[in-house]
């Protein structure tokens, strides 16, 4: 018996990353799961295929998270396929390497669109489709994956520090709002993590290869997306039943 059986995930950005492993091990915890994927088909069937040869239920949806339309097909589509969505978890984001990391200052409108649409609006997008319906669930949860530039703050990361403090915002409102449907919802801000993401900031600060961060990390080793998913089954589960309206950080400080 798996801590998760029965119940029905939807992981947007699944194909890679803390998406792939979330999915992962939803599913081995007994989870069905829908995967969300922005390009990488085969990436996403690869991730989908290890799903089913643990005896579980998987399809992959692409969609721009962005684009509340192609939101809506993927949800519409995942729902008839799977009947119902108790759990979804707001994974998909751009970086702020995506933009070259402007200052506040000089940072374009399309610069603001593409980190807002994928980090603040796809959530929205995601929440606006499928919360309704998740009320009816005996138990349903919302995770954002938030990032630790929300409270950082640092230079050159502005862009992306103002879309996660805002999807943190819409978040604690969201728990507040849907804790009456026995809905928990609940945040976690990962510090640096060992994903195509996380090297690509390593290398932008000349920091070369991520493992060369080991041995200055805590505890001897950069977080991997396996951590991150730990936690969102945790809360996700029975042993989380108690949780909600909360921002974990994993930065190992």
């Amino acid at each position: 018996m798996g801590r998760l059986d029965g119940r029905t995930a939807l992981v947007t950005g699944g194909s890679r990353g803390i998406g792939a492993a979330t999915v992962l091990r939803l599913a081995g915890e007994g989870a069905d799961v829908a995967i969300n994927y922005a390009s990488s088909q085969d990436a996403a069937e690869s991730v989908a295929e290890q799903v089913r040869a643990m005896g579980r239920k998987a399809a992959i949806y692409q969609a721009d998270v962005a684009d509340a339309g192609a939101c809506a097909a993927m949800c519409e589509a995942a729902l008839g396929e799977l009947g119902r969505i108790d759990l979804l978890v707001n994974n998909a984001g751009i970086g702020s390497a995506a933009i070259n990391r402007p200052t506040i200052a000089e940072a374009t409108d399309d610069q603001w669109n593409l980190l807002l649409g994928a980090n603040l609006f796809g959530p929205i997008n995601l929440c606006r489709l499928l919360v309704p319906q998740m009320r009816e669930a005996e138990r349903s949860d919302v995770i954002v994956i938030s990032s630790v530039a929300a409270q950082n703050l640092a230079p050159g990361f502005g862009v992306y520090s103002v879309s996660k403090a805002a999807v943190e915002a819409m978040a604690h409102t969201l728990a507040r709002e849907e804790k009456r449907h026995g809905m928990r919802v609940n945040i976690i801000a990962p510090g640096l993590v060992d994903t195509d993401m996380g090297r690509k900031i390593v290398s932008a600060m000349g920091g070369g290869d991520i493992r060369s961060r080991d041995a200055s990390a805590p505890f001897g080793f950069v977080c991997t997306p396996e951590d991150i998913a730990a936690t969102v089954a945790h809360l996700c589960a029975d042993d989380g039943r108690y949780i909600t309206n909360q921002r974990i950080t994993i930065s190992g400080d």
